[in-house]
């Protein structure tokens, strides 16, 4: 990563900014919009229950139970197009990937808060493969102890790859951006060992 972090303590990922082409790019988002089950979870708030402000499904091999905040994943069949991106991913993160959660952002008006990936089924130092398609987003790495953050604009095919203590040291989030026109789709592949008593 060079010095792009500057005097912040140093986030483990890799950056792929090309990693898919324009015209591949779009033959997967077309792909992704059809064949997979999209589904509007809801979750617990203060304010009582709310719709995710955002579209998602999960997909994995049998027994890739996922649970986070609140909700639980049962992992659907891997479709076509997200079975060869998860083969692609592998290669290039040189890993293997048991699911993936998707989410759809319809608009600027969807988003991810501020949060970390440390369920205990992801394990200690989690590879999470994170996929981009579509309208570009900011994707924002708050370190927990400085408060700095570092931004990447995620572009249609790009490959953003967290690695290490990243999620221990880290949080991330996609903000709204209420004038932004145009869906964006996110694929994040990772591998989950389910807690005891989870996939029951």
């Amino acid at each position: 990563m060079d010095d792009l972090f500057g005097d912040v303590p140093d986030v483990d990922v890799d950056w792929h900014p090309h990693w898919l082409s324009p015209e591949e790019a779009s033959v997967a988002f077309a792909a992704l919009v059809d064949e997979v089950q999209w589904k509007q979870d809801v979750i617990r708030t203060p304010g009582g229950v709310k719709p995710l402000p955002r579209l998602t499904a999960w997909q994995g091999d049998a027994g890739a139970v996922y649970v986070y905040s609140g909700i639980r994943n049962e992992p659907l069949a891997w479709t076509p197009t997200v079975q060869a991106l998860k083969g692609l991913a592998e290669a290039t993160c040189r890993t293997r990937f048991n699911s993936v959660l998707l989410n759809r952002y319809r608009s600027g008006e969807d988003s991810m808060g501020w949060h970390a990936d440390r369920e205990p089924e992801l394990g200690a130092q989690p590879v999470i493969a994170s996929v981009s398609l579509g309208v570009a987003r900011r994707f924002d790495l708050r370190h927990n102890e400085t408060g700095r953050v570092r931004a990447f604009e995620l572009t249609s095919g790009s490959l953003l790859v967290m690695r290490g203590h990243t999620q221990r040291e880290w949080r991330h989030r996609v903000a709204k951006a209420p004038r932004l026109q145009g869906e964006r789709i996110n694929l994040t592949f990772r591998f989950v060992t389910p807690r005891a008593g989870v996939a029951e």
